[in-house]
């Protein structure tokens, strides 16, 4: 028998492996997750159409908080350029002394050209050594200019003629960013030969001062914090908006992965994953939209505000801040949306069919916030200190909660709307069938009208503690011209060069200095000091009620009104100016140095009662005419010039500045109002300019965005609508009655909340509400930006609505 022959064994089969076991845990989490990432990018059309509207949605959000990031740094650094040029004194101010090899003399030479500042300095170098400001390569010489790019643009432009004659020395380069705070800045330095110490002269010894800020009004600070918060919060709501786009058709494919085995966790999972790939790509967009907005703003200027690109940076933590929240919040937001769905293998069942929306959990928020504002305590001017939490989770929790609500106000009055045209049923029966997305497009522009109401409240109730009666009378000048040194000659040089300017209808001009009287000192010790002005007789009728007055008169003038304080200065002016003896015209110091300057007021001065110049400033004290004085010069005086103009001269006031810049460039001219506003309150109302048109920008693309993404989950319901023969016209009304009531119900929505939360906020500053009818303003807006949206999305809907929409993939 030979092996072969012998009979084989019988094969028994192989041992079964053990099935590999399921990742659980992290494992299953980063499997389920990369499944949802694939999905996004790899599921055809419409899986990139929905990750694009992610994407873009996720992006604007993401780029206005770069935006916001990038203010405190934007902030510091204009500081930090405008305190780096900023000079330091030199430690004498007397002539010949303190002269070093770096020493030089500068003096502001500022002016306004059509209501835009225009920044300048006159300087003189001392040394051979002497620092130029920084961006600047050389101090100009005499007759020589520089000047910023934007204020070189504009001096070559025909718009700015009248400032070319007005600054018309020779210019010999360009002022550097690094000497100025925005690139929109009209500034220059020119050089001088006539600067001095005894003129208005200063001596420095170089650039860069740290200056401590003026405190931030408490209440003001309410205000910013509530300002934070209003323009914030929207981007956010937008945000978790945006990750929602095409929801309803994801749902779909994720039961067609549970009908092949896949459990409720893992289609959870996979949908974070489809989600977390989009706000990550939102990222990415958003990263290069700021990168594109950083550099034109550069270019552009809002509000009478621009920047530099290298200005515009986010702070290091606020955007790490932002780049770990946003697509952690939306995955928790994508989770949070599943949990009212039940996706099964046989397909997607939503809660919203089967019962209404539940009320109760949706005023909780509101609730909250409403509550932590009563408890915050009130504000007011002696507080030193303002705790910014408290406003911020009960403004954001109001806020926020208004969102909430707006589905089940939706929900509730669309249910009872019935008949009405095609066009209105259409959309009143495809709001009743999906209200949540319509909800979740306007919940963006429902909050951000309720933060505006709140704070148009606080602005309108605060404005009046931030604006100070200034007491000028602008119906007898519209301009003041000063002049730190002068006497009667330049006085009437002022008078009659400005009377022949063109556009100006009348000039009063006067010279002031201060002067002591020589008779027994006072009780305290020192010499009698009054003030000693020179003017015509026409002049000083301006200022005084004169019986009568020729050349040659004196008059002593005492305030009238009888009270204690007009008494008690009045009784400081008659120790210095008695009648009939003599005055030092130095003011005291000839007495100190041993150089008097007497004169004798004379005998037959007279006492007249003086009433406010335009400037609203009381002339007490000495007022006598040029031939009283004689040809004695005042050592140290102070020329004014009050200045009113034709209103119907176009350009009356660039005439007077030019005016003012041929006479001595040195010349003080400030325009004349009747209030004067607090600089930090204006600084905050123009960043609530520039915020609030971001984010209206912002709310009006999400909204766009919103339509677009709601018309393409339609677009096979479009198609057949069309087949059938509806009109286009009907469905183009059916999308305006879509956006329109919704964002009716959310301004209306909004204005109960903003009035609720503008009154908690008034509460905490101590004041009560002024006006009731500050949301007319924002309801116009609100339907502005409806019909906006409106005209925006038909172009797409012509495009849905051909027969090319009922193919299928």
């Amino acid at each position: 028998m030979t092996l072969l022959d012998r009979e084989a064994p019988p094969l028994s089969p192989p041992p079964p492996r053990p099935a590999a076991a399921a990742p659980t845990g992290v494992r299953a989490w980063a499997r389920d997750l990369a499944l949802g990432m694939r999905f996004a990018v790899s599921g055809g059309r419409e899986s990139w159409a929905r990750t694009a509207l992610t994407a873009v949605g996720v992006g604007l959000g993401v780029a206005l908080l770069f935006a916001a990031a990038a203010v405190p740094q934007l902030l510091d650094t204009r500081e930090s350029r405008s305190q780096a040029r900023d000079t330091t004194n030199a430690s004498s101010q007397k002539p010949g002394k303190g002269i070093t090899d770096t020493t030089f003399l500068w003096v502001e030479a500022s002016t306004e050209y059509r209501g835009d500042p225009v920044t300048g300095r006159l300087l003189r170098p001392e040394g051979a050594n002497a620092p130029a400001p920084p961006g600047v390569a050389k101090i100009p010489g005499p007759g020589e200019m520089v000047v910023s790019p934007a204020l070189r643009e504009l001096l070559a432009s025909s718009e700015g003629a009248l400032l070319a004659q007005r600054l018309d020395d020779r210019i010999v380069g360009t002022v550097g960013d690094a000497g100025l705070v925005d690139p929109g800045e009209l500034r220059f330095y020119a050089g001088s030969a006539t600067l001095t110490v005894e003129g208005v002269g200063v001596r420095s010894s170089g650039y860069g001062v740290e200056e401590s800020a003026a405190p931030f009004d408490p209440i003001l600070m309410v205000l910013v914090i509530l300002l934070c918060v209003v323009l914030l919060v929207p981007v956010a709501v937008f945000i978790a908006t945006a990750v929602r786009f095409g929801g309803d058709r994801r749902d779909r494919r994720l039961a067609a992965l549970r009908l092949v085995g896949a459990d409720a966790r893992t289609v959870r999972r996979i949908a974070a994953g489809e989600t977390l790939f989009g706000a990550v790509a939102g990222l990415a967009v958003g990263a290069v939209l700021f990168l594109i907005l950083r550099q034109v703003v550069g270019h552009v200027r809002l509000w009478g505000y621009s920047a530099f690109p290298a200005d515009v940076t986010p702070a290091p933590p606020l955007a790490l801040f932002i780049v770990l929240a946003v697509p952690v919040a939306a995955v928790l937001v994508t989770q949070a949306a599943l949990s009212s769905v039940a996706i099964e293998p046989l397909g997607v069942v939503r809660n919203t069919g089967l019962r209404e929306r539940r009320l109760w959990w949706r005023l909780l928020l509101p609730v909250i916030g409403v509550a932590v504002l009563a408890s915050t305590g009130s504000v007011d001017a002696m507080t030193q200190t303002v705790g910014p939490v408290p406003i911020v989770v009960g403004a954001s929790c109001v806020l926020i909660g208004l969102a909430g609500l707006l589905p089940w106000v939706l929900e509730a009055v669309v249910g009872r709307l019935r008949g009405g045209p095609v066009s209105w049923q259409l959309a009143i029966r495809r709001l009743q069938l999906s209200s949540g997305t319509a909800a979740r497009a306007v919940s963006g522009i429902t909050v951000a009208v309720a933060g505006a109401i709140a704070l148009q409240m606080m602005f309108g109730v605060m404005q009046k503690d931030f604006l100070q009666i200034t007491g000028q009378d602008t119906e007898r000048a519209d301009f003041y011209v000063t002049s730190e040194y002068g006497d009667s000659a330049l006085a009437e040089r002022m008078v009659q060069e400005f009377r022949e300017t063109k556009g100006v209808s009348e000039v009063i001009g006067t010279v002031e200095t201060y002067v002591a009287g020589t008779g027994a000192p006072s009780k305290h010790g020192w010499q009698p000091i009054t003030t000693l002005t020179v003017g015509s007789c026409a002049m000083l009728k301006e200022i005084a009620r004169l019986p009568s007055c020729r050349d040659g008169d004196a008059f002593v003038s005492h305030i009238g009104g009888g009270s204690a304080g007009a008494k008690e200065q009045n009784g400081r002016t008659d120790e210095a100016a008695v009648p009939g003896e003599r005055i030092d015209l130095t003011g005291g110091d000839g007495a100190r140095t041993g150089k008097p300057a007497l004169w004798t007021l004379p005998r037959s001065a007279r006492t007249v009662v003086a009433f406010p110049d335009p400037m609203g400033d009381v002339h007490d004290g000495i007022l006598v005419t040029p031939g009283a004085l004689g040809s004695r010069d005042l050592p140290s005086t102070t020329t004014k010039a009050s200045i009113k103009v034709d209103p119907k001269v176009p350009d009356a006031a660039e005439y007077v500045r030019g005016t003012a810049a041929d006479i001595d460039p040195t010349l003080r001219i400030n325009a004349l109002k009747n209030l004067e506003r607090d600089k930090h309150y204006t600084s905050v109302q123009s960043g609530l300019l520039v915020g609030g048109t971001l984010t209206m920008m912002l709310i009006a693309a999400s909204l766009l965005v919103s339509q677009y993404e709601q018309l393409r989950e339609r677009k096979r319901l479009l198609s057949v609508l069309v087949a059938f023969g509806t009109r286009r016209g009907t469905l183009a009304w059916s999308v305006l009655w879509q956006t329109a009531v919704p964002v009716v119900l959310g301004t209306a929505l909004a204005v109960a909340g903003g009035l609720v939360l503008g009154n908690f906020m008034l509460g905490i500053i101590g004041k009560s509400i002024g006006d009731w009818w500050v949301f007319v303003p924002y309801a116009a807006v609100g339907a502005a930006v409806i019909m906006l949206v409106t005209v925006a999305s038909l172009p797409p809907l012509w495009r849905m609505m051909r027969p090319e929409g009922l193919r299928t993939e």
